[in-house]
C-alpha cells in the first residue's frame, strides 16, 4: 500500500515522463459540456492548449431539464473565472444581484454564451455519447509503457461509433443522468420495471410543462433533500390551485434533517425553501409518511401500490405517479478500462472522499482540493464536478471549477499553480446522511 500511495502522489506533483513527450500534439478531451466541463475548456483556452469537448445531448442539457428550477447560490458563485475572463474579451456582463438564477436563467445567460465563444464552439461535439475510456492498445492490466501511450475515447455520434486519442481526459459528465435506486438496498424495488410509466426523475416542471400529469392526481416524492423539497413546494402550489391534487412525502429517516436544518443557512434561497416546506408539512397540504423503506412496487388499476417497511412491518398506500428524488450516483460503465482509485463507500477518488464525506461535512466544509486529491493511477485521467463526489451530496459548482483550474494547470506542467488550490465556500450546515443526493 505504502508503494502504491508513493507511486500516485509522485504522479500528481511531477511532470510527464520525458517518453510522453508526443502526447502534447493530441487534444485534452472534456468529457460532458455542462458548467464544470465548459470551464474545464475555459482554462484550456487560456492555457493555450488544444482540446476536444463531447457532449452527449446539447449544452447543458441536464440544467435545461431543470430549468425550472432556480439555484440556492447567487450568480457570484456560479460563474467560474476563466470562463469570465473569456467571455468580457467579447462584451459579456456578468449577471449581478444576491437573486439566485434558475436552471434556464444559468444556461441562456452564462453557459449557452460560453459555449458560443469561438474558440470553444469550435473545438465542440455535439449528441456524442462518449461510450468508453482506455489507454491505445492496452486494457487495464498492461502496465509496460503505460504513461507514454494516448488515452482512447470511443464515442457514439449519428454516424456511428468512432474514437479519439487523447494528452490527457477529464470526465465531467455528471451523475444527473444516473438517480440513485428507490430501494434502501441500493437496488431498484421489486416490480419497479411495472411502473416504470409512472416514475418520474427528479424535479419535474410540475407547474409548466408537466403540469397535466400531476394536476388531479396523488403523487408521491420520494427523497430526503433539497430535490425532494422543490418539487414539493411546487405540488403546494399546484394543490391550491388544483385541490384534487394530493402529495406525499416518502423519507427513509424520522426527519429530512438535510432540508430542515438549511432554515439557519447562509443561502437566503435555500433556507427560505426549508421554511415554506415547514409550513406546507404543518398545515397539512402535504402529508408525510417517514421511517418508509420501500421494497416493491406494483400496479394497481392506473396507479400504483408502494409497499414499504416501517417500524418493523410491511405497509402499503396506493399513489399514481412516483418522482424519484433519492438523488444520483455516478456512471462507471464507461470506464470499465481505466485504472481508479476510488473510496468503496462513495465512490469519489480515495483522497478526495474524507474531504466530502457527508457524515463529516457539509457544502460549506469542504476543504480546497484540486489534482492531487483527484488523480488516479492511471496518468492523465481525471474525473471532475458532480461525478467526483460519486454518491457525496456536498458539491458546489464553485468547487468544480476550482478542480478543473488545478487539473488543466497540472497538465500544462504549472505544478505551482496545479498545488495552489484556494476557495472560498458559503457557510452551510444542510447535508446529511440520509441519502445521497446534492444538496447544492
Amino acid at each position: 500500500m505504502r508503494h502504491l500511495l508513493m507511486t500516485l502522489v509522485d504522479l500528481d506533483l511531477a511532470p510527464a515522463p520525458p517518453t510522453a513527450a508526443a502526447l502534447r500534439e493530441l487534444p485534452v478531451v472534456i468529457i460532458g459540456a455542462g458548467p464544470v466541463g465548459l470551464a474545464a475548456a475555459a482554462n484550456l483556452v487560456e492555457r493555450g492548449l488544444d482540446f476536444v469537448v463531447l457532449e452527449s445531448g446539447s449544452v447543458a442539457e441536464s440544467v435545461s431539464s431543470w430549468a425550472h428550477i432556480r439555484l440556492f447560490s447567487p450568480w457570484k458563485h456560479l460563474v467560474d473565472p476563466a470562463a469570465r475572463r473569456l467571455l468580457e474579451t467579447e462584451g459579456w456582463s456578468a449577471p449581478t444581484g444576491s437573486l439566485a438564477p434558475t436552471g434556464g436563467e444559468l444556461v441562456e445567460r452564462y453557459l449557452r454564451p460560453l459555449a458560443s465563444l469561438d474558440s470553444i464552439a469550435s473545438r465542440l461535439r455535439t449528441d456524442a455519447r462518449v461510450v468508453a475510456v482506455s489507454r491505445q492498445g492496452m486494457d487495464r492490466t498492461r502496465s509496460t509503457g503505460r504513461a507514454s501511450a494516448p488515452l482512447v475515447v470511443r464515442f457514439r455520434e449519428a454516424a456511428g461509433l468512432t474514437e479519439i486519442a487523447a494528452r490527457a481526459v477529464i470526465d465531467a459528465s455528471g451523475t444527473y443522468l444516473t438517480p440513485n435506486s428507490l430501494g434502501s438496498s441500493g437496488l431498484d424495488p421489486l416490480g419497479a420495471e411495472s411502473v416504470a410509466d409512472l416514475m418520474h426523475p427528479a424535479m419535474p416542471d410540475v407547474l409548466g410543462a408537466s403540469r397535466a400529469q400531476f394536476a388531479g392526481r396523488h403523487s408521491t416524492v420520494v427523497g430526503a433533500g433539497h430535490s425532494a423539497a422543490n418539487t414539493l413546494l411546487s405540488l403546494g402550489e399546484l394543490i391550491r390551485q388544483e385541490p384534487s391534487t394530493r402529495a406525499t412525502w416518502v423519507i427513509r429517516g424520522a426527519e429530512a434533517v438535510r432540508v430542515f436544518t438549511a432554515e439557519s443557512d447562509e443561502l437566503a434561497d435555500r433556507a427560505s425553501l426549508a421554511s415554506r416546506l415547514r409550513r406546507l408539512v404543518e398545515f397539512g397540504v402535504v402529508e408525510v409518511v417517514d421511517r418508509f423503506e420501500i421494497v416493491e412496487l406494483a400496479r394497481d388499476g392506473d396507479g400504483m401500490l408502494v409497499t414499504g417497511q416501517r417500524a418493523g412491518a410491511l405497509e402499503s398506500f396506493r399513489t399514481d405517479l412516483v418522482v424519484n428524488a433519492t438523488g444520483f450516483r455516478p456512471d462507471l460503465e464507461m470506464l470499465r478500462e481505466v485504472r481508479l482509485d476510488l473510496d468503496g463507500v462513495v465512490e469519489a477518488p480515495r483522497r478526495l472522499a474524507p474531504l466530502i464525506d457527508p457524515n463529516l461535512h457539509s457544502c460549506g466544509t469542504v476543504e480546497p482540493h484540486g489534482v492531487a486529491e483527484l488523480a488516479h493511477p492511471e496518468p492523465g485521467f481525471f474525473i471532475a464536478g458532480m461525478k467526483s463526489y460519486g454518491r457525496a451530496p456536498t458539491f458546489l459548482l464553485a468547487t468544480g471549477y476550482e478542480q478543473v483550474r488545478s487539473i488543466t494547470a497540472f497538465i500544462d506542467g504549472d505544478l505551482a499553480a496545479a498545488r495552489a488550490v484556494q476557495l472560498a465556500l458559503p457557510s452551510t450546515g444542510v447535508c446529511s446522511t440520509s441519502t445521497a443526493e446534492s444538496c447544492c
